[in-house]
């Protein structure tokens, strides 16, 4: 059975007034992927840099492979790697300086360091950029390069805060690669995005939070099961009247329909052929419709729903 690799108990942190995190709780067990999802202004940044004891905490336990983590903890640090939404390389050192001075701060050894951070470099794919400086270097390539600093010394647990912002698509296909390879190789991952189609494809659970709480955790299915849409019928017709959608809204399973731009949505709640219907309505009624498809709910349907908020809104 696999171990806790984080455990957070009832953390509590407070900004004067405002309460950033509100009694919150989570773990996360060895070989998870867990997406750790919320609007701006969420919790999560803060709940972060709590883990890594970065920021103290006014009430609560924070656990790290079973033992409590302080900012003395080298050991437990020694065994975390951290790749953050804004690059932290230096401008001065080239690609490969950097990657061995952040392997460095953690591997003395130096012959297991050179390794290491060959490694590194050969896993993200910038050994031909060993030799540039960070400002010669493409947005992927810079990414690239963040997360080879982040996992040379080999952590256990990755914390990965918005690793695909503002890259190419094939440098964000070669990073969600490498993110799945390292925890085929055993890492324990965190994962933040806005992009919820990569939490989709990458997270094995996933934990909503909202103003320092959590609102929902579990498997991808499991969340998808919270929500009240379980199919959305997308239907490509011209000219539909409003008679003919109040139908569509009173047929079974049906709670809500819109129609814009000569296309029907029809949300249902239940049902296992509410796409059979559908299609027979449109049939007897000798409405002649060009595409008629069905949709299962996403993670930004779920999020939507729970939080009633766009993930990228500010509070």
């Amino acid at each position: 059975m696999s171990g806790t690799v984080v455990e957070i108990n009832n953390l509590v942190k407070r900004y004067k007034e405002l309460i950033a995190l509100d009694n919150f709780s989570f773990k996360i067990s060895e070989g998870d992927v867990f997406g750790l999802l919320g609007p701006n202004g969420s919790g999560k940044t803060t709940t972060i840099n709590c883990l890594l004891s970065l920021l103290s905490y006014d009430k609560g336990e924070i656990k790290l492979f079973g033992e409590k983590m302080t900012p003395s903890r080298r050991d437990l640090k020694s065994r975390i790697g951290v790749v953050s939404q804004n690059v932290a390389v230096f401008d001065e050192l080239t690609v490969y300086e950097n990657v061995d001075y952040f392997c460095g701060l953690y591997i003395g050894d130096k012959k297991l360091r050179k390794q290491y951070v060959e490694e590194a470099l050969e896993f993200v794919d910038i050994t031909d950029f060993r030799k540039f400086y960070p400002k010669k270097l493409s947005g992927g390539l810079l990414r690239r390069l963040n997360i080879a600093c982040g996992i040379a010394h080999k952590p256990e647990l990755i914390i990965f805060d918005e690793p695909t912002v503002a890259v190419d698509p094939q440098s964000r296909n070669k990073i969600l690669e490498g993110i799945a390879e390292l925890n085929k190789n055993g890492a324990t991952i965190i994962y933040t995005s806005h992009y919820m189609e990569e939490v989709e494809q990458l997270c094995n659970r996933v934990l909503i939070m909202d103003k320092g709480k959590k609102i929902a955790e579990g498997t991808k299915d499991e969340l998808k099961g919270m929500i009240k849409n379980t199919e959305s019928i997308v239907v490509n017709v011209r000219h539909l009247s409003d008679e003919t959608i109040n139908d569509i809204k009173g047929l079974h399973h049906v709670y809500d329909v819109k129609y814009m731009n000569n296309t029907l949505t029809v949300k249902c709640s239940g049902g296992k052929h509410n796409i059979t219907h559908v299609s027979e309505y449109f049939e007897q009624h000798n409405i002649d419709y060009d595409r008629i498809y069905s949709e299962l709910p996403t993670l930004n349907d779920v999020f939507l729903e729970i939080t009633g908020k766009e993930l990228r809104d500010k509070e």
